[in-house]
């Protein structure tokens, strides 16, 4: 198996855990009503546990090393990345549906796509914009459609997904001489301290110690799977183009969608059905036509 081919896994297991996430995220804005808690709380136990991670003699002699740019380049990151979109995504996920939120999420490989070919300079196939067309629509056919409606809160979402897109190119060009691992804490590290800073300034950070255990219990199930998202994406970042890995990312929908429809509505159409054979189909075409073309690469054991 190829690097590239192992870092396409990550990115299947990136999305597999951002389909989950946005699930039980949503469920957890009805336990936490307030989500700039719930989002302030979240981030600082993943920092806390990337703080660990980086603190190993091998990571931390590389985190000695960084210069006055890389610290300033890894601040940007956690506040364009880890602070602001946090905040608009988590107050509209608290006022919009879970499938609402996960289908805008997931249009983030169409901003990130057309951020990549100016600045990454990535190159994309015919076929693959074919793909990445067929990913747009089949991801709107999933959320229903004609019957879907865009709401006042779905605007905090997609400001979200497009400052998350800004911080991917930022993070993509850090991850050419950075090692995954220091980029994503800083993406929760600092972002962590402008999320307790924007508590303070609004008084709200009372509300961190004031938290019920059930209300902990939910708290360390979504860090979990933000932990296990930011660490596998910027693993997967590192080695494959933007646009690849928010294109597989796509993929989280129907997982969200389904959750949604076995838990909360109890209902799952033949229209979602055939929208998540399309989306599966388009990112194994776009992913497929990527990996022909980089054949090339060196096999490892």
């Amino acid at each position: 198996m190829t690097t590239k081919q192992k870092a396409l896994l990550l990115a299947l297991s990136t999305t597999v855990i951002s389909g989950f996430s946005v699930f039980f995220s949503s469920l957890a804005t009805k336990v936490i009503t307030n989500s700039n808690i719930l989002t302030t709380a979240k981030n600082i136990l993943v920092a806390l546990v990337l703080s660990l991670f980086v603190s190993s003699p091998l990571i931390f002699k590389k985190l000695k090393e960084l210069g006055k740019k890389d610290w300033l380049n890894l601040v940007l990151v956690g506040f364009i990345g880890g602070s602001i979109p946090f905040l608009l995504f988590f107050k509209g996920l608290s006022l919009t549906s879970p499938v609402n939120a996960g289908f805008i999420h997931k249009t983030l490989f169409i901003w990130v796509t057309f951020l990549a070919i100016p600045l990454l300079k990535e190159k994309i196939t015919k076929i693959q914009w074919f793909a990445l067309t067929i990913l747009l629509v089949g991801n709107y056919f999933l959320v229903g459609g004609k019957t879907w409606t865009f709401h006042s809160a779905d605007f905090l979402i997609l400001a979200a997904t497009f400052l998350w897109a800004i911080e991917f190119i930022i993070a993509k060009k850090l991850l050419a001489n950075l090692n995954p691992i220091i980029v994503s804490w800083g993406r929760m590290f600092f972002g962590a301290i402008f999320l307790t800073l924007y508590l303070l300034l609004t008084q709200q950070a009372g509300g961190l110690l004031s938290l019920s255990s059930t209300q902990w219990l939910w708290l360390v199930i979504s860090a979990a799977f933000l932990l296990g998202y930011v660490i596998t994406w910027y693993q997967a970042l590192q080695k494959l183009p933007a646009s690849l890995v928010t294109s597989v990312l796509v993929i989280a929908s129907p997982i969200t969608t389904a959750l949604n429809s076995i838990f909360v509505s109890h209902k799952y159409t033949w229209q979602q059905g055939l929208s998540s054979v399309l989306l599966l189909i388009a990112a194994f075409v776009f992913a497929y036509v990527f990996n022909r073309l980089h054949k090339t690469a060196p096999a490892t054991a």
